[in-house]
């Protein structure tokens, strides 16, 4: 018996395939590569690579393979994008998701993790953010993760499907091994676009806004260590195979750290002086973005080991560095 991880060749995806490989999983991977990339994929996870918009393909898979239960990571995530190109992320986001459901069911599979994002709350009513709180995207990529949410829920309460949801802000890092990292193309993050200063990609790493009603003026935000999610992941496919309910859990570290505290400790892990620039705001960028993971800790049983942020960079600095181009397209 497998777990099937769509999407896990991409960032979070191929950590998650990492952790369940660790953990004495059987492991088959999906991916149309898009953003993937196909040396991301654990030597050890059976791989095939097509499209989850594609019935016959993810029937294929089934047929072919002994699943019992799907982490879902399929799905496009840049926000600014989705904002200009909306449609795009209906297709592959909600329409992809409509194919695999219908697969599941007709193969009795009925148990899902889903890769969902904190942009389903739009802004926080209050902070750290609760898994109770109001659900108003402010974006396309929210809106989209947030429909999904709710494709899982009625298919749970018509097919007997049962699903987690973990809503997460800023993965970062990398695994401690560098055998596998953050390879986006653009690079959007702020973790890994700061790391392009000292390895010689950019001149200056931009700060939109240093005037918020925060310490020290700039954005805080959620950092969450990528091993960290992956073994959410592989803890909540863990609670649905002890019989666990559907649910929605919140993934964070419950404090945050503010935009020149990353770059600070960048400079001090990387030795560079890393110059910072002040642009102007971005719209639609929260004050402070931080959500409560007390209910994962209490039900899942997660216990982040990577949240110290010096531990963060490093892990990230460590994989930047030997990688500055990221993974080598193969086709």
């Amino acid at each position: 018996m497998a777990i099937l991880v769509l999407g896990g060749a991409g960032y979070i995806g191929s950590h998650t395939v990492y952790q369940l490989i660790d953990a004495g999983r059987d492991v088959v991977v999906a991916d149309n590569l898009e953003t993937g990339y196909r040396a991301a994929v654990h030597p050890d996870a059976v791989f095939y690579e097509g499209d989850i918009r594609d019935r016959a393909f993810v029937d294929s898979v089934f047929e072919k393979e002994t699943i019992e239960g799907v982490i879902h990571f399929a799905a496009n995530s840049l926000v600014g994008e989705s904002m200009t190109d909306p449609l795009k992320y209906y297709d592959n986001n909600l329409c992809g998701t409509k194919v695999l459901l219908e697969s599941m069911v007709a193969h009795g599979i009925d148990k899902i993790v889903f890769s969902s994002t904190a942009a389903t709350y739009g802004e926080p009513e209050r902070v750290p953010i609760l898994e109770t709180d109001t659900t108003e995207p402010t974006n396309c990529y929210g809106e989209t993760k947030l429909s999904m949410e709710k494709m899982f829920k009625w298919t749970s309460q018509a097919h007997g499907l049962r699903f987690v949801s973990l809503r997460y802000f800023n993965a970062c890092g990398a695994h401690v091994s560098g055998s596998i990292g953050e390879s986006h193309k653009p690079e959007s993050h702020l973790i890994p676009l700061i790391l392009q200063v000292p390895n010689g990609q950019r001149e200056h790493i931009s700060i939109f806004g240093d005037d918020y009603d925060t310490k020290d003026g700039t954005c805080v935000r959620d950092y969450i260590h990528v091993t960290d999610l992956a073994q959410a992941h592989v803890l909540a496919m863990d609670y649905l195979m002890r019989g666990g309910e559907s649910s929605i859990f919140n993934l964070g570290n419950g404090i945050g750290f503010t935009v020149k505290e990353v770059i600070d400790t960048a400079r001090m892990v990387t030795g560079h002086p890393i110059p910072a620039k002040v642009a102007p705001r971005r719209a639609g960028d929260p004050a402070r973005l931080i959500a409560s993971s007390e209910k994962a800790k209490h039900i899942l049983g997660w216990k982040p080991e990577h949240a110290d942020l010096k531990h963060i960079i490093e892990t990230a600095w460590k994989w930047h560095k030997a990688h500055p181009d990221g993974f080598a397209r193969e086709k």
